[in-house]
């Protein structure tokens, strides 16, 4: 085993805003970034997977002692691919009960960074991982796709999708962004059921948050595309396996652009039903980085809450329900020791988000990183945290999880 090491990348600051995703006004001309993202799940055992990017190349690595040392690496793409490099971008893993590892990733598949959604998975405990195949059969464009295991064991996929888009111009009719697309598979990921939109007029652009409901009840977050090309917040959380729910507009922040904020949300659901959801605005109504709660699916979400404070430009916030506690950490810049050290703030809920701890800082590093991420195992919280200083880190949290 070694320890792990990954690839440089770029530290973006809050409320970059590069379009891509084949947007009007494109600004992502030159050469690509070197991806720098390290995605955890646990597995059944404990065993902690990761997969990551490594120049051109789709990777995963296991630790069996929470992240101190790591096996080699395994190839999830045998050859070498344009793989998405948009801030927002990543390659994801989920590990089913039986200890299937599913993983999923994008591809440009040209220079207007229309995308193609792949996955792969490994039945042998992470040595070898299958041929990757797209999630879809559409060609137009596939990007910011995510899978997750439902608490029954199905494993639930979705992404932006532009195939909608597509028929519209030929069409001779406005559609704004993408769609909301989603697929199943009951054989453990070897396969994906037809493609499902679930809703239309999504920004082209921000990760998705997942979360469950129940069984087949798939919860998702996204910035949609209101009335006017305003670029808020939304949850659709499905009735059943294949019928999405209406659309629960998060908030009310107005951020009118004709851009890509390449700021997606987050999501976490917690015992109660309640829903939770951390998101970043520059809207005319309020800007930087917010929480908010709703009581259950389909209720109201309350009033923003801000997070951390605007001249550190607060940014990248992730969520982990467990029982009744809610851990949220996000990102910001801090200059008060001298010089420029990116913190990770963390706060803790343990009544479903009705009363929070003080925030507290959990890590830091002078230079670039990751997004802040969190996972669970056995009731306990994890930062997992990528820095090119001090490779990756996986950081207890404390409360349960």
């Amino acid at each position: 085993m070694r320890r792990l090491l990954l690839c440089l990348g770029l530290l973006l600051p809050a409320g970059t805003a590069v379009a891509q995703h084949n947007h009007a006004g494109s600004g992502m001309a030159g050469k690509a970034p070197e991806a720098f993202t390290a995605t955890p799940a646990f597995g059944p055992d404990g065993t902690l997977w990761l997969v990551q990017t490594e120049g051109n190349r789709v990777v995963v690595v296991r630790s069996s002692d929470l992240g101190r040392t790591f096996t080699a690496p395994v190839a999830v793409t045998p050859e070498p691919l344009d793989l998405d490099w948009g801030p927002d971008a990543r390659a994801r893993i989920a590990v089913d009960p039986k200890g299937v590892a599913i993983v999923t990733f994008a591809i440009f598949q040209d220079k207007n960074f229309n995308g193609r959604a792949f996955h792969a998975r490994s039945t042998d405990n992470g040595a070898t991982f299958t041929k990757p195949q797209p999630l879809t059969a559409d060609t137009t464009s596939q990007r910011f796709e995510t899978v997750a295991i439902d608490p029954a064991g199905r494993v639930f996929t979705a992404w932006l999708d532009k195939r909608n888009g597509a028929a519209a111009r030929k069409a001779g009719k406005p559609y704004p962004g993408a769609a909301l697309a989603y697929a199943w598979s009951d054989d453990e990921g070897a396969r994906f059921a037809d493609t499902h939109i679930a809703h239309d007029n999504t920004c082209e652009c921000c990760r998705l948050g997942v979360a469950f409901a129940g069984p087949g009840r798939p919860v998702v977050i996204f910035r949609n595309i209101f009335p006017g090309l305003v670029r808020d917040h939304a949850v659709v959380t499905f009735r059943d396996p294949v019928t999405s729910g209406p659309l629960n507009r998060v908030s009310n922040d107005n951020w009118k652009i004709e851009a890509c904020p390449h700021h997606g949300p987050a999501l976490a659901i917690a015992a109660d039903s309640s829903q939770h959801a951390a998101w970043f605005t520059d809207g005319s109504a309020r800007k930087g980085l917010f929480y908010a709660r709703a009581d259950s699916a389909g209720a109201a979400f309350g009033p923003p809450r801000a997070l951390g404070t605007p001249d550190r430009q607060p940014s990248r916030p992730y969520l982990l329900a467990g029982g009744t506690t809610v851990h949220l950490v996000w990102k910001e810049f801090d200059g008060s020791a001298g010089g420029i050290k990116v913190v990770v703030r963390w706060q803790v809920s343990t009544d479903s988000g009705k009363s929070w701890s003080a925030t507290a800082t959990v890590a830091d590093t002078s230079d670039a990183s990751d997004h802040p991420l969190l996972v669970g195992y056995n009731g306990r919280a994890y930062l997992s945290w990528l820095t090119r200083n001090e490779g990756y880190r996986l950081i207890a949290l404390g409360g349960a999880s």
